[in-house]
């Protein structure tokens, strides 16, 4: 998934959690296999200006922490924060960043943005390998309400794929939903009278905006420019566990399940072209990329009527299984495991041996469980089979794979293969030199090349819009 280290579905809230390998994508908790931690996150800063002291805070943490003052850091803590990430998970959280980045080299630079009554300090650093944001959000009091690293955004800027036709399409601002989580969105349409068909993009794991952003790279933005240049409209939202992150309480997330974090608003996405006056109701298809994907049979069976579903990098496996795969990938990428790698996979086999258990229940302690996550997501998941699903629904597919992604394997691919080969309406699509984001490379590989700036393959560009086209 994408996630590289960690990632699955990071729970959000006023405190996301993530952690441990994740499958789907986006930000560096990737990159840290044991890196549980609670974190608030920031949305669209608004108006009003951070307060002054606040950054200079920031920036007096962020030194402590680098310096390895944990209890200076921990200090500063409200008090979810103080129990989603003790000491000994600041302390690893801390040494991972030097085991998977490299040698600290220097601090670019400190930017601020406010979002409702929290002030967020970003800080700058760059690393041997990658260089990275230190997100910490303060509440109305100064305490620490979240923290997280992420691939640097300060002066990424993004490029238009060559296949992107700018003059071909425009776009236009729409709310998926209503109510408290309505959701903004943008509705990318081709030039030209319609009725046209369109696609629905459903993010991958984690708090992702609506281009799922990862550093300089912006997936659904490359899709949705390379399609509607081709006269297909697209779709593109964002994410509920991003907009309304501050809306997930502890015990929201206690009963979060795929449903709430995807299923519900891709459902409310489709139902939204429909009634769109340039959009051919009867062709409204759903594309999942990781998470996405995994969960769109499940968006199928809620809705029959799809036109198609197109999977990029959807798991066939347990989840769990997946999760050890993808922590045992990252942690062997220097051929070595270190005494420490060892006892991180030693123990997050020992809550994966809870998932599978037939003790789980809503008792068990989510910090008890991988990646941080509540009893009930897993219980959910746990007579999830996609593959098994999608083979019973009425709609096309179209089913995509990289061969260099190590979050979703040859071995998922072989998962939808098995279930849906004898279907002559499913087309199946293997590109070797792919990585999970679809953006082709070379060798191994690694978390780290997530941070290197690129774009959607053109031939998945061109497989997808082709798909769509004979299917009326």
């Amino acid at each position: 998934m994408k996630d590289s280290l960690r990632k699955l579905i990071a729970c959000v809230a006023a405190c996301i959690f993530v952690a441990g390998a994740g499958h789907f994508a986006s930000t560096l908790d990737r990159l840290f296999p044991n890196f549980q931690t609670a974190v608030a996150a920031a949305q669209q800063p608004s108006q009003s200006e951070v307060r002054q002291e606040l950054i200079a805070d920031g920036q007096k943490i962020a030194a402590q922490f680098l310096n390895r003052e944990y209890e200076a850091v921990e200090a500063r803590f409200d008090s979810t924060m103080k129990e989603m990430l003790p000491l000994d998970k600041l302390k690893e959280a801390r040494e991972s960043l030097d085991e998977r980045l490299g040698a600290f080299k220097t601090q670019h630079g400190v930017r601020a943005e406010k979002y409702q009554q929290y002030d967020v300090v970003f800080v700058t650093w760059e690393f041997e390998r990658m260089t990275v944001d230190l997100r910490l959000v303060f509440d109305p009091a100064g305490r620490i309400a979240g923290l997280l690293f992420q691939p640097s955004q300060s002066g990424s800027t993004f490029s238009p794929p060559a296949y992107a036709d700018t003059t071909a399409f425009c776009e236009k601002e729409v709310t998926v939903g209503s109510g408290e989580w309505a959701l903004p969105g943008t509705l990318s349409l081709p030039g030209g009278g319609g009725p046209f068909p369109a696609v629905v993009l459903v993010h991958g794991s984690g708090p992702n905006d609506r281009d799922e952003t990862v550093a300089a790279n912006k997936p659904f933005r490359d899709l949705a420019w390379g399609l509607a240049s081709k006269g297909i409209a697209v779709l593109r939202y964002e994410k509920r566990t991003k907009q309304h992150a501050m809306k997930f309480t502890p015990e929201v997330i206690a009963k979060l399940t795929v449903k709430e974090e995807s299923v519900d608003d891709a459902l409310l996405a489709v139902d939204l072209l429909r009634h769109t006056e340039e959009i051919d109701a009867g062709r409204v298809f759903v594309l999942g990329h990781s998470l996405g994907a995994t969960v769109a049979p499940r968006i199928g069976s809620a809705d029959p009527g799809i036109a198609g579903l197109i999977i990029m990098a959807g798991i066939t496996r347990p989840l769990e299984d997946v999760l050890y795969e993808q922590v045992s990938y990252i942690s062997n990428l220097d051929d070595t495991l270190t005494a420490e790698e060892k006892e991180s996979l030693e123990a997050l086999s020992a809550q994966i041996g809870r998932v599978k258990g037939p003790a789980l229940s809503d008792s068990i302690p989510a910090a008890e469980l991988p990646l941080g996550l509540p009893a009930h997501y897993w219980l959910d998941l746990r007579d999830y089979h996609p593959a098994q699903t999608a083979k019973g629904l009425p709609m096309p597919m179209l089913v995509l794979q990289g061969g260099r992604d190590y979050q979703v394997t040859s071995a998922d691919f072989e998962g939808w293969k098995e279930e849906l080969s004898s279907r002559e309406d499913v087309v199946f699509k293997w590109y070797p030199d792919l990585n999970h984001l679809f953006i082709a490379g070379e060798g191994k590989s690694t978390p780290a090349e997530y941070g290197a700036a690129g774009h959607v393959d053109v031939g998945v560009i061109g497989d997808i819009a082709g798909w769509i086209a004979v299917r009326r």
